[in-house]
């Protein structure tokens, strides 16, 4: 008297509205996760790029060790950096970390 029937649900399968919205969630997380750290380090490593492709002799830059000098010479992969007067290092161009403004090394 207490216990109601059982029904079957219906045998139709497919894709339905209820299964979108458990989905939705789970989509608005990938995108939120796309425009919040992925664009940005894309853009960061466009920016970094372009600045390694622009470097050219005179330039002043810090390395990512720490070390600041005037560029000398540039080739595909190598950079001759003058340290100090008479002193150059050759490093690859991929350990530039910044470009610094002309005569920065004077004011050191």
């Amino acid at each position: 008297m207490f216990i109601t029937n059982a029904y079957a649900q219906s045998a139709a399968s497919g894709f339905s509205l209820d299964s979108i919205g458990s989905f939705l969630p789970i989509l608005l997380m990938f995108v939120l996760l796309y425009f919040l750290m992925i664009r940005p380090q894309q853009k960061k490593q466009r920016e970094q790029r372009d600045m390694l492709s622009a470097l050219s002799a005179g330039d002043e830059v810090l390395t990512a060790g720490g070390i600041v000098g005037k560029i000398t010479k540039v080739s595909e992969n190598f950079i001759t950096l003058e340290i100090s007067a008479g002193t150059e290092i050759i490093i690859q161009k991929a350990s530039i970390v910044s470009l610094l403004p002309n005569g920065t090394i004077e004011t050191l």
